[in-house]
């Protein structure tokens, strides 16, 4: 049965140096399946996309792995997920990442996990979605995104009336828990969905 709700998740294809980052994609695929919510994630097997998603099976959970097909062998797809959406192209599984999920979770990863929360950002911003976007500051990881953020704010790049809202968590034992009371207090509005594009 698929879950009434799912969350999305970005990380990173490798383990990172610190082993509290694996630690924490086991931390949130047990949560993410003790709650009932499904996970949605980019389809890989290794780092901390797989460990999320291996600990969400292992619990009894509901996956979604949604991969473009040049990355089935670089990422090692997982197979044995209940949903594999193999799709032609980055912006055609970013927007069907997009669509899947209630919300967005964000665990350490590089310059494509990056690039994930800046645009789900940048969409937020634009009034694009209400979904609730939530940073797992792993051991400090995204502090210097966090720091560029104020930044940008400070230089006023970021002006009021376009400024997009995120909640920080230290640990990913409270990731799902902010997810639930955004989810519970958000306004009811109907959002706007991107469009989608041909590339």
């Amino acid at each position: 049965m698929k879950p009434t709700r799912n969350l999305c998740v970005y990380c990173g294809s490798g383990p990172g140096k610190q082993p509290a980052y694996m630690a924490a994609a086991r931390t949130l695929g047990k949560a993410l399946a003790d709650n009932g919510i499904g996970l949605v994630y980019g389809g890989g097997s290794m780092g901390l996309m797989g460990e999320t998603a291996r600990t969400v099976l292992e619990n009894g959970g509901h996956v979604t792995g949604i991969i473009p097909e040049f990355l089935t062998q670089k990422e090692r797809m997982l197979t044995d997920v209940q949903e594999l959406i193999v799709t032609t192209t980055m912006h055609e599984r970013k927007l069907t990442m997009f669509e899947k999920s209630d919300g967005f979770i964000v665990l350490p990863g590089g310059l494509g996990t990056l690039e994930e929360l800046s645009e789900v950002s940048t969409w937020a911003q634009l009034d694009q979605h209400t979904k609730p976007i939530i940073i797992c500051n792993i051991d400090g990881y995204w502090e210097p995104l966090l720091t560029l953020f104020s930044h940008m704010r400070e230089e006023q790049f970021i002006r009021p009336g376009l400024d997009f809202k995120f909640d920080v968590v230290n640990q990913a034992a409270q990731a799902v828990p902010a997810f639930l009371d955004r989810i519970a207090n958000m306004r009811q509005t109907v959002p706007v969905k991107p469009v989608r594009q041909t590339m």
